[in-house]
């Protein structure tokens, strides 16, 4: 039996063994994302499991959270309690809040966003933002992004090319991902080699940067005052993309137009780089239960507030509004935020 078989059969047995979300290589054929969330390789993601692999992690989940229909699709999102990953030539631990993102369309598209922070052995940060896609759960791949340490010993992750599996299990509380080193992969894009993702029409796209505010938007009423409760930052360090720092988001409680608590998981993934950003990530849940998918992102002075929940929430409006954000200021365990209506 080649080595290719014997991957293939040992992806198909946690494949069989996996009760709900398996990801895994059905087909060798290039896999073309829609252009609206291409994952980095517009060209086409290949199978991942033909690459080498990277490392395996394995994580367990502190919640996952079925917002339901929202204005992009039905969305899940997973929150990591903890997890560890081995590989021969990196390993470590899966640091508590990272994110995973599942998007699902009615075409049964799957499209995917992973916010992760591993923490090498010798106590190095490294930021892994992934995107992935499938035209169905069977055959979903991921492709990783690292930021690490320019001066560091993995500095080499930052210009690689990879794809990844990922296998959620939201009954047992687990999710396992492989990374693979794509590189020495070729591929064709002819028309019978080809899976191509076609979203259904109407849709809007899910973005992947945030929200800009034009020149002329004001703060309005406010919408909302929250406490943000943070772990100790950690430091990435130059990097690809400039100066990495992460603050992780552990709780906290808002009030105004809609009461409830900000919930663990998720972090501002700053760029300190000037002009200094902030990309905050997280969620919050209501009084009432819905849980609300909330990004906050920009330069200082110029933060914008977006949201993502359930269409038929009484909250709703909250998906196609404009909102403005203050700096975070100093509070006791964290931070505080306002946000406010935009206007013109």
């Amino acid at each position: 039996m080649t080595p290719r078989v014997i991957c293939l059969v040992a992806a198909l047995a946690v494949f069989a063994g996996a009760p709900e979300t398996a990801l895994v290589a059905q087909s060798a054929r290039v896999m073309i994302p829609d252009p609206s969330w291409n994952c980095g390789m517009p060209e086409g993601i290949p199978a991942p499991d033909t690459g080498r692999l990277i490392f395996e992690a394995e994580m367990k989940l502190a919640a996952v959270y079925n917002l339901g229909k929202t204005q992009y699709g039905n969305r899940r999102v997973a929150v990591v309690q903890d997890g560890t990953f081995t590989g021969p030539q990196v390993s470590g631990t899966v640091t508590a809040g990272s994110l995973d993102l599942e998007l699902t369309l009615a075409n049964g598209v799957i499209e995917v966003e992973q916010i992760f922070v591993l923490k090498t052995k010798d106590g190095k940060h490294i930021y892994l933002r992934s995107a992935g896609t499938g035209a169905d759960a069977k055959d979903v791949r991921v492709v990783p992004d690292f930021e690490a340490g320019a001066a560091g010993d993995f500095a080499w992750l930052n210009a690689g090319k990879y794809g990844a599996r990922r296998v959620l299990n939201a009954a047992a509380g687990t999710m396992t991902l492989r990374v693979f080193d794509v590189s020495g992969i070729t591929t064709s894009a002819g028309a019978g080699n080809v899976i191509r993702i076609s979203k259904p029409a109407g849709v809007p796209a899910q973005a992947w940067d945030y929200r800009k505010a034009s020149p002329e938007e004001k703060q309005g009423n406010q919408l909302i005052t929250e406490r943000v409760t943070l772990s100790p930052s950690q430091s990435v360090g130059a990097s690809k993309r400039g100066n990495r720092n992460i603050i992780p988001i552990t709780g906290g409680e808002l009030t105004g137009r809609l009461t409830g608590k900000v919930l663990f998981g998720g972090a501002d993934y700053q760029n300190l780089s000037a002009p200094a950003t902030i990309d905050a990530r997280y969620l919050w849940q209501t009084n009432e239960g819905d849980v609300i998918l909330v990004r906050n992102g920009g330069t200082f002075g110029s933060l914008v507030p977006t949201f993502e929940v359930r269409t038929d929430s009484s909250y709703a409006w909250l998906n196609t509004g404009r909102f403005l954000s203050s700096n975070p200021g100093p509070q006791a365990g964290g931070v505080g935020i306002t946000m406010y209506d935009s206007t013109r």
